[in-house]
């Protein structure tokens, strides 16, 4: 065991955020830790850190663990290079590399080689800080530096940029790199994921799958936690619940544990009702009166259920349309933007949208995704190519980073301010659905979170009813739940969309269509995240074919001049066999999803018949009957998943 926090308690003054939570890590351990915005994630981060102090309770770790911790937007503030930041890390071996040069220098010096005793020291020394270094990967430091680097972004930067010049989503980027070569026994990250494009994101997920530690990580990324977790700690309501299996399977445990917990309340509800009313009724009379107090001490000594609290109160908002646009909403043709007129960040970016589309534009960090749709809305002036809007268009834009509010405003005033046509009662019925109630309204703009300050920029978009809504990072600040209320808000909406996010579960769900944006120009593509993966990786095997196919030729002596162009017979051929492979790739991943799902079933009726073989089961018939009736309808999931695996693989 690495680590154990057990009944930790913390309050501001009379407000508890943490209450008797309990937590143990054991080594090489995935754990992700999840909540509301406000439920004392981070604050249990830094309790285990070190840097806060706790009320009551104990915390257990072991002398020799090291533990690094990655707060939010913690970024690296030195006057040093990239490079040398990072290699920092290794000032140890690098001592020893210099200690090992001394000893190579001393070991040509004739006056020792004379002193054969001396010598032999030397040599004994020398051979034993070499076998240290090499041990300790004294020979691999640039190797892993360089893989870190490109890794996390850094790869086309001068390893001599100085890590001040650097903004500060990538001073954060490169604090989180230098905490992976430190490779602490327990890494603390909360929400590493915040300024990671997807391409990094991808190559975070397997270095930390690999990683040789444990992993305590706070994140609101869904794609990111199912891919990397393998236990889940929830703190609600100031306490902590832990459940196995990733961010998807703790939802359905929670979902499937809430509906027991209430079937047994009901039950003993209903249980309850009988006893008292056979007291009421049979108390007074002589001949029954001694079976009444039976059953009155019976509901005296009843361990009484409280009845399941479910989910916290989420925000209830819906995005609306005052008029419907023209069928041709935009239309963009060889747009060219730069920073500063001169020096180029984009060009010959062409793409149109159509009514209700919902497209989502990507593409790595720094090519110019915000600054494209900071110029279509007309806060920024393009350099060459043109865009026009289409009839009746109205525009509702939501900026990642906030601007469009005023820090000195209270909540009530930011959205009132905004549309003072409307009367205080609706304005206050609008920020509760946003969970602004009582006097929260009266926050001041300035001192509220990044998910309170995203809540009253949603609440101010709602409010605009426009036809075409252009969201920079809308999930960047909001909790998983307020996440989800994004999603069906979105999902209902009517109008057309054009988003940027790198929440790879958001894009899946919301996206119809992929915009790629690199330097030269942007690609659309048909369908959500996992459709893009997937063409992407169909036209990199077309070109690894084309490539060899063409060193084939040259090999063979033939014209390289025709290698690159398609032979016209056997198109329909290709197409068909691109179908083919398409249709593969669809049944294998059925295969593998109807294998998991059969494996679970599986799981849940032994889990089930082993439940019936308790004595305190088959003694009473009502829970033999409920664990009988599960295994019957789990079964019978069974048989009809084992029918689909059989015809797919047939």
């Amino acid at each position: 065991m690495l680590l154990q926090v057990s009944n930790i308690s913390k309050s501001y003054g009379v407000r508890s955020v943490l209450s008797n939570i309990t937590l143990q890590i054991e080594n090489r351990e995935r754990i992700g830790l999840v909540g509301v915005n406000g439920a004392g994630k981070s604050t249990l981060l830094q309790i285990i850190a070190g840097e806060m102090s706790y009320d009551s309770g104990d915390l257990f770790k072991a002398k020799e663990t090291k533990i690094g911790y990655l707060k939010q937007n913690s970024g690296l503030q030195t006057d040093k290079s990239i490079w040398n930041e990072l290699l920092s890390v290794f000032s140890s071996l690098l001592e020893t590399e210099r200690e090992l040069r001394e000893l190579e220098a001393l070991m040509a010096d004739p006056d020792l080689i004379s002193d054969e005793k001396k010598y032999e020291t030397t040599m004994n020394r020398y051979a034993q800080r070499s076998e240290w270094f090499r041990e300790h990967g004294g020979y691999e430091i640039e190797a892993k530096i360089r893989g870190i680097l490109h890794g996390m972004g850094f790869g086309q930067f001068p390893p001599d940029t100085l890590v001040k010049t650097l903004s500060g989503g990538q001073k954060t980027r490169l604090a989180l790199a230098k905490m992976l070569l430190e490779e602490p026994d327990l890494l603390m990250l909360d929400e590493p994921t915040n300024h990671l494009d997807i391409p990094t994101l991808t190559w975070l997920e397997g270095y930390l799958r690999g990683y040789p530690g444990a992993i305590l990580v706070v994140s609101h990324d869904r794609f990111f936690l199912d891919a990397l977790v393998t236990s889940i700690y929830e703190i609600e309501r100031n306490a902590s619940k832990r459940y196995t299996g990733n961010y998807s399977r703790f939802i359905e445990i929670k979902e499937a544990n809430y509906e027991i917990e209430m079937k047994q309340f009901e039950k003993q509800q209903d249980e309850i009702a009988k006893l008292e009313d056979f007291v009421q009724r049979n108390i007074v009379r002589a001949s029954t009166t001694k079976r009444a107090q039976s059953r009155r001490k019976q509901l005296e000594k009843m361990d009484r259920l409280d009845k399941p609290m479910g989910d916290l109160k989420r925000a209830s908002f819906s995005f609306e349309i005052e008029q419907t646009s023209g069928k041709e909403v935009l239309q963009v043709d060889r747009l060219a933007l730069s920073y500063d007129g001169k020096n180029r960040l984009l060009g010959g970016v062409s793409f149109q949208l159509r009514r209700s589309e919902t497209a989502a534009l990507i593409g790595p960090n720094g090519v110019g995704k915000s600054t494209l749709l900071k110029t279509l809305i007309g806060q920024h002036k393009q350099d060459a190519g043109t865009f026009k809007w289409g009839a009746g268009v109205t525009i509702g834009y939501y900026d990642q980073e906030q601007t469009g509010l005023t820090p000195t405003n209270n909540v009530l005033e930011e959205v009132w301010n905004t549309y003072p046509h409307l009367e205080e009662a609706r304005i206050r019925t609008v920020l509760g659905s946003f969970l602004f109630s009582g006097e929260d309204v009266f926050k001041k703009v300035a001192a509220l979170s990044g998910g309170e300050k995203a809540r009253v920029a949603l609440a101010k978009l709602m409010l605009q009813k426009a036809n075409v809504l252009i969201l920079d990072e809308p999930t960047n600040h909001l909790d998983l739940y307020s996440k989800e209320v994004l999603e069906s808000a979105l999902m209902d909406y009517e109008g057309t969309l054009l988003f940027i996010s790198h929440d790879r579960y958001f894009l899946n769900k919301m996206a119809e269509s992929m915009l790629d944006l690199q330097k030269d120009g942007l690609t659309s593509y048909l369908g959500n995240y996992d459709d893009y993966v997937e063409k992407k990786a169909e036209l990199a095997e077309m070109e690894a074919k084309r490539l060899a196919k063409e060193a084939e030729k040259k090999a063979a002596g033939g014209s390289s001049a025709g290698a690159g162009k398609s032979d016209p017979a056997s198109g329909g051929g290709y197409e068909a066999d691109k179908l083919a492979k398409r249709e593969e790739r669809s049944r294998q991943r059925k295969l593998e999803q109807l294998e998991l799902d059969i494996a679970r079933l599986e799981d849940e009726v032994s889990a089930l018949e082993a439940e019936l073989a308790d004595p305190a089961v088959y003694n009473n018939y009502v829970l033999v009957q409920e664990k009988t009736a599960a295994v019957d309808e789990r079964k019978s999931a069974l048989a009809a998943c084992y029918e689909e695996w059989e015809a797919l693989l047939a």
